[in-house]
């Protein structure tokens, strides 16, 4: 056979080595990658190359800081949150240097086809001392408000507007969140799970990562959630209020309700409160939408308490005082159908009044759903078709102004009698409410 020409020819091509060491270096980097700048993140100023020079030119190098833990100074009074010595910070085993942006990773799962699920985690560390702030969002993976939230927070803050750290987990359950589920692929609610286990379930697998890779880092945790399973929630916070701690975080993030409450056990803020980190968790709006004006109430209550905890450049308005809520009660269904309701969020009710309708879709018959107690709509269901048991409506009940808890904390003490008993809010009458603790896991707002 001829040969053939030598133009067909296709000689064998190894790469170089330099190729070779250079991809090796990348893979190296991946765990880590490199600090991102802000133009990554968001569009830079228009601005010509000479005033760019200038800026980079005059830029002097932060003071150093001693290695002792340096308390957060602030003109306003906010959350007495200590520092830690600042400096580089270990992150998911990266280094994050003060004025650096990173996007992290954490391996905490594996897909059914043994592929790698990475949690995304994000850093600003602030070019100068103050509190590491975390923000998680997305535990429950179809509710998506949270996440807009972390988001929009990341985008618009620069480390040159920091004192401080801003840690952010803006899709905790990714599993839930690529399929549009509120629980991981075994049915379990991440939620439930913290602060974990590392040779647990799935869920206490993923929680343990989490906890301890981020969370323990932290001096302080936001945790955004909405409403489950076609119910939704007026924007509020969950806090326990008798640590003074959280009561000063919730006083930080200045919105206009709060309901307090330990927090089931599993759940995150319960977790990061037991371990010495104070947790709030902001509640608003409902699953699988994205609401502009509850995301544009958590960003703004995010915004408040970073600036009054002296993270965030800037002064933030002094909040009105907020309504507070010891108790709360759900009004259930008692006959299946189709449920309508003319009610709104934050709407008050008397006891005796009618809350909506359950009509059966055949026989035409219509019973009325009654408010057994007065107080105010915290969370509700939206007008669907309900079986008996379903939970439609979520009332406030017995309410104070905020600055009067530790008044309220003292004398419930003083009432338990004893050293070390943990006071429990007043009731209204026997059996006739429930603490969120006692709410069934599946209607619990966390």
């Amino acid at each position: 056979m001829a040969s053939l020409p030598a133009v067909w020819r296709i000689p064998p091509r190894w790469p170089s080595p330099g190729l070779v060491l250079g991809i090796a270096l990348l893979l190296l980097q991946v765990p880590c990658g490199p600090a991102l700048a802000d133009e990554e993140l968001e569009p830079p100023p228009l601005r010509s190359p000479e005033v760019v020079l200038d800026v980079e030119e005059e830029v002097e190098p932060s003071p150093a800081v001693p290695p002792d833990v340096i308390p957060v100074t602030e003109s306003e009074p906010g959350p007495a949150v200590l520092s830690r010595p600042w400096g580089g910070m270990q992150l998911l085993e990266c280094e994050v240097a003060p004025g650096e942006r990173r996007r992290l990773f954490l391996r905490a799962s594996e897909s059914f086809a043994g592929d790698s699920v990475e949690i995304p985690v994000l850093a600003i560390r602030g070019e100068r001392a103050g509190p590491v702030v975390c923000m998680t969002a997305g535990i429950h993976g179809d509710e998506l408000n949270g996440i807009e939230i972390v988001r929009q927070i990341f985008e618009h803050v620069s480390p040159s507007q920091l004192s401080g750290m801003l840690v952010g987990v803006p899709v905790a359950n990714l599993h839930g969140f690529r399929r549009g589920s509120r629980y991981l692929p075994d049915r379990r609610d991440l939620n439930r799970y913290f602060p974990g286990h590392p040779a647990g379930s799935s869920a206490s697998r993923i929680a343990s990562a989490l906890f301890e890779g981020v969370v323990r880092h932290c001096d302080a945790v936001v945790d955004f959630h909405t409403g489950s399973f076609y119910r939704t929630n007026l924007p509020h916070l969950r806090a326990n209020l008798l640590d003074p701690q959280v009561l000063e975080l919730a006083q930080a993030f200045g919105i206009g309700v709060v309901v307090h409450s330990e927090g089931m056990l599993g759940t995150l803020r319960r977790a990061s409160t037991d371990v010495g980190i104070p947790a709030i968790t902001y509640e608003a709006g409902e699953p699988k939408r994205f609401q502009a004006r509850e995301i544009d109430r958590g960003v703004e209550g995010m915004r408040s308490l970073l600036r009054r905890m002296g993270v965030l450049n800037g002064n933030a308005p002094p909040p009105s005082p907020p309504r507070l809520y010891y108790q709360s009660r759900w009004v259930r269904v008692n006959d299946g159908g189709i449920f309508i309701t003319d009610r709104e969020l934050g709407e008050r009710v008397g006891s005796g009044d009618v809350l909506g309708t359950v009509t059966d879709p055949v026989s035409n018959e219509r019973t009325r759903l009654i408010a057994p107690v007065s107080g105010r709509i915290l969370g509700m269901a939206v007008s669907q078709v309900v079986i008996p048991g379903f939970a439609a409506f979520h009332i406030g009940v017995g309410t104070e102004r905020l600055e009067e808890v530790g008044a309220s904390a003292a004398g419930m003490g003083e009432m338990a009698g004893t050293e070390g008993t943990e006071p429990s809010p007043p009731r209204l009458g026997a059996g006739a409410l429930l603490t969120a603790e006692q709410l069934e896991a599946e209607e619990h707002p966390e």
